[in-house]
Order: C-alpha cells, then structure tokens, then sequence
C-alpha cells in the first residue's frame, strides 16, 4: 500500500517532502553525516529507500570522490531521481529488510525518513548494519518526543511499562498503522526503540537532535539522527588511505 502511494504521489514528491520545511531535519542529518564522514574515514555510502534521490545526489555533489549508491524499491521515485542527473546505475532497486549486497560492502549505510514507514524496522537496521562495514547513519521520529507535555508524559510512561505496543495496537483498530495523504502509511517509530541493541553491536553511538530541543532528546525531540559506529576507526588521516 505505501509503495502504491509512493508511485501515486510520485510526481509531486519533492514539492511536499523534499523542498517542505518540514524536512529540514533530514538536511540537518545529512549534513552532519557528511561532516563526519572524514573523520570516520567514510568513502563509500548505501542510501536505502533512497526516494527521488535527494541524499545521493547530496552525497555525489560534496563528495565526487566517493562511491555512492541509493535503494529505492518504487520505480517511480527511482524514474525521478533519474531526471536530476543521477545515473540509473546509481539508484536500483531494492528491498530495505533484504538487501541484495555482500556483507561489509558499504562503509555506511544511511536512512532518512523512511523506518517509520516499514512494519519491521529492526529487520531493516539489522540489514544496514551486515552491509555497513563502519557506520549505520539514521534519521527518523522519536514518537516519544512528539505532542504536548502531557502527551509525551504518558507515551514515555506507556513505553516505560512496555505497554506502547499494546496501545499503538488499540489505537490502530489492530493495524497497527495509520494512514495520512501527507504521509501514506506510518508506524509508530522511534529510533531508541531500536538504540538497545544497535548499542551492543557498535562500538560508538552518537544521537542528534535534529528537530525539537532539550537536555535529553529522548523525552522533547521528534526528529534525531543516530550515528552507530561499529568499530574505532580513527581520523581523517585513516579515511585518506
């Protein structure tokens, strides 16, 4: 269904996503994966759901020494990534929860906006970290940062009692989704669902708060971005080998 409305939606994409105020904590993101990317010796980048192709044509322009690929399982976002320029072998098609490269094939694997659509996100990040040989780079919703004080009180609360799910699945009628013509299909998604055990895994995990403020992005932001490193990788100085 949601690539359905992707297809639909596709012509007018970028005038209600791309170029919307609303996105400007993806820009935030991506500006600060770039700005690390030396500093963790980042060469090679895998954009999955990579839409109209806005990160991989971001990535291409700042960084024409690096190999830059995107996903996009939707033919016509991928048809309109193709217009700006981008070159058809840079954006395939592909599936985030089954992704059809080699273990350690990317030294980053990054997602922008796109988990709170997929029904199993763990699967995906999962996925993104067996290709990232470095670094996972995501941004996303923190639904327990969004709403009111009241409402963030009691999601924090709900999920504090692990009953979150529980009430996503009353509220949902037992979809476990909602639906929105701004949005399409949408899951409640936070990436500290996900922080746990992206934390075992990685050596390093960096979180930015990329829309809303506070001392602790966890309870008052509704937009971060999370930087999971698997292992020390050093400088710029090991980025230029």
């Amino acid at each position: 269904m949601q690539r359905d409305y992707y297809a639909r939606t596709a012509p007018s994409y970028d005038a209600a996503h791309v170029q919307s105020v609303a996105e400007t904590e993806h820009d935030i993101a991506l500006g600060t994966m770039l700005g690390l990317s030396p500093h963790y010796g980042l060469n090679s980048f895998l954009d999955v759901g990579c839409g109209t192709g806005r990160a991989v044509g971001e990535l291409r322009r700042c960084r024409p020494d690096a190999r830059v690929m995107g996903i996009e399982p939707v033919a016509a976002l991928r048809e309109v990534a193709y217009t700006k320029g981008i070159p058809r072998e840079a954006i395939v098609e592909g599936d985030a929860t089954s992704l059809a490269f080699a273990n350690d094939a990317f030294d980053c694997v990054c997602a922008f906006g796109i988990l709170h659509h997929v029904r199993q996100p763990s699967v995906a990040i999962r996925e993104m970290l067996r290709v990232a040989r470095k670094a996972v780079f995501i941004s996303d919703l923190n639904n327990f940062g969004c709403g009111s004080i009241p409402q963030r009180v009691i999601s924090q609360t709900l999920n504090a009692f692990h009953l979150w799910k529980a009430f996503q699945y009353l509220v949902t009628r037992g979809k476990g989704y909602k639906y929105s013509e701004g949005d399409g299909i949408h899951y409640s998604y936070s990436v500290y669902n996900d922080y746990g055990w992206i934390a075992r895994d990685c050596q390093f995990v960096h979180v930015l708060n990329t829309k809303g403020m506070g001392v602790n992005p966890y309870r008052s932001c509704s937009h971060v971005a999370l930087l999971a490193v698997k292992h020390q990788m050093g400088n710029s100085a090991e980025g230029a080998k």
